[in-house]
């Protein structure tokens, strides 16, 4: 059996980015999205993942965009001078070497993001991490207890599988400089948390089988994901995804994916796209679904 997670990050960025995913998933193949704790648009996500039940909801760990969720004094080794989360994964990473950074911060920092989820009445599916933060040394130990700790079943394992990131690859409009700097990024990923995969099965936590995305972020194309799914393999795979409508929030706001994020819910939503999916007989589920079947 095939199955295809299609999970939606940035749930809760902007209304625009909101609008954009309840698209791509009411009218597309999106069945899974990732909600930020403290986005400018966390209330109109929470309502959308309250009204659409087949909508996977996990929590994007965050702790590079806004203000923290936890009180500021006790996560001060994570903001910048104006207090709030600034931290590009290859600066963290660098902190953590000086010791700038304290762990313990980091899992009271995403303990407070998960608990405002939960409070908000959502239930979350998985975690995952905002620019895949969850995978620098020492990051992921803290997902799999935090997962624990508040019953959730799966994680995202940002190891990105070379062949279908291959196939991702088809398509003309892609920016080759892009998508080959993104697929060394993907590459390091791998190098930070070789033994990811093995840890959440220590701690009987589910994960997808295969995992993609990340070299084709602001660059998916209709001919790219046409591809993966003629080759998709067997078991559980999650393509990652940035749907979203251009709003005046997300122009001014700092992600680079802005026109990009429009394109996607084009392509999400392609008849073509939903026709292959049928016809390959493959069947999309969310993080929920595929923990029951671990």
């Amino acid at each position: 059996m095939r199955n295809l997670i299609v999970n939606a990050d940035d749930l809760g960025w902007t209304e625009g980015v909101n609008r954009g995913i309840a698209e791509a998933h009411s009218n597309g193949i999106v069945t899974s999205a990732s909600l930020l704790a403290n986005g400018a648009a966390f209330a109109s996500g929470v309502e959308l993942a309250r009204t659409t039940p087949g909508l996977g909801v996990g929590v994007h760990l965050n702790l590079s965009d806004g203000k923290p969720v936890a009180d500021r004094q006790f996560v001060s080794t994570l903001l910048n001078e104006r207090g709030e989360l600034e931290g590009r994964p290859e600066g963290l990473l660098l902190r953590l070497a000086r010791r700038s950074v304290l762990l313990e911060e980091v899992e009271r920092e995403w303990d407070a993001q998960i608990q405002k989820v939960r409070e908000f009445g959502v239930e979350p599916t998985h975690l995952d991490g905002h620019r895949h933060v969850q995978m620098l040394p020492g990051f992921f130990e803290i997902v799999l207890r935090l997962a624990k700790k508040h019953g959730i079943a799966a994680v995202r394992i940002s190891h990105e599988e070379s062949s279908l990131r291959a196939a991702l690859s088809a398509g003309a409009k892609q920016k080759a400089s892009v998508v080959m700097k993104q697929g060394v990024q993907a590459r390091g990923l791998k190098l930070l948390a070789p033994d990811a995969r093995e840890q959440a099965e220590r701690a009987g936590i589910a994960t997808a089988d295969y995992f993609c995305g990340i070299a084709q972020t602001g660059e998916l194309t209709r001919e790219g994901v046409l591809r993966l799914l003629e080759i998709l393999p067997d078991g559980t795979t999650e393509l990652m995804c940035h749907p979203g409508f251009v709003d005046a929030e997300l122009a001014k706001s700092a992600t680079r994916l802005q026109a990009s994020r429009q394109a996607e819910v084009e392509i999400l939503t392609d008849t073509g796209i939903r026709n292959l999916v049928a016809s390959q007989g493959i069947r999309l589920i969310d993080y929920g679904f595929a923990a029951q079947e671990a």
